[in-house]
């Protein structure tokens, strides 16, 4: 079984806050993710797939192939964008690493296995400490 990551990047806003708490307990709990006008990171965004490799092509997918799926489908849709705000497939959810890194797996698994490969894992950086891994 061969393993095969894809590397984005993209940058985006974000605010984490409840709804039905007021200000100060948003505040207590997500500290500056709360912020009321918004704030943003630089993400960086990890696909591995994983296969066997392809004897008539020495390959498990086609790098070209992986790269345009995630450019159209994310990258395009998310980058430089709020995603609480203006990203479709994160309306009515959390604006959370964790929750659009799951998304992120949604939107990508089918056409991955339509291109021969088996989706691993989304990995996605949200700063230099933290980070979140999705397997599924």
């Amino acid at each position: 079984m061969m393993y095969l990551t894809r590397r984005e990047r993209f940058n985006a806003a974000h605010m984490l806050s409840n709804p039905e708490w007021d200000r100060e307990k948003n505040e207590q709990v997500f500290g500056k993710c709360s912020n009321p006008n918004w704030h943003g990171h630089n993400y960086v965004l990890f696909v591995t797939v994983k296969g066997e490799i392809q004897p008539d092509r020495g390959w498990v997918i086609d790098l070209k192939d992986l790269s345009k799926l995630l450019k159209e489908e994310v990258i395009d849709v998310i980058d430089h964008k709020n995603i609480n705000i203006d990203v479709p497939f994160m309306k009515d959810k959390w604006a959370s690493t964790e929750v659009l890194c799951e998304e992120i797996w949604k939107i990508i698994q089918q056409p991955i296995k339509k291109m021969g490969a088996t989706l691993h894992c989304v990995k996605l950086v949200e700063t230099e400490n933290n980070y979140v891994e999705y397997y599924g």
